[in-house]
């Protein structure tokens, strides 16, 4: 199992640039395929990003966030990363870093995918 603590975000102005971080516990950091979601206040929380390590670090992006936002992974750290640039007010959301365990055919944008829940971190955009 794994425990995931969020970090990283706040209030930034439109255009401006926020990176979260999302700390694991554990030893078997490597074998977690690791995604980001989002949820805004009477919203439906929705798929970000995802990154996957045992079949070369492939990376998803949902189209909303695709060439601003970009997922990596330092599996040294226990620590998987989102850089957020050109943030727009419609960015604006809870994000939450979610785990599941090395496994295939399982749909990396669906939070029921998903097995473990960090408890999020706000993100604000100003206009």
């Amino acid at each position: 199992q794994v425990q995931l603590v969020e970090s990283g975000g706040g209030l930034v102005q439109a255009g401006g640039s926020l990176r979260l971080s999302c700390a694991a516990s554990g030893r078997t950091f490597s074998r977690y395929a690791m995604g980001w979601f989002r949820q805004a206040p009477g919203k439906e929380r929705e798929f970000v990003a995802h990154i996957v390590d045992w079949i070369g670090s492939s990376t998803y992006y949902a189209d909303s966030v695709k060439g601003r936002f970009t997922i990596s992974r330092d599996n040294a750290k226990n620590t998987v990363y989102l850089q957020m640039n050109s943030l727009k007010p419609e960015d604006t959301a809870n994000y939450y870093c979610a785990a599941y365990e090395r496994s295939y055919g399982r749909a990396y944008y669906s939070k029921g995918s998903y097995d473990y829940w960090g408890q999020g971190t706000q993100v604000t955009v100003s206009s």
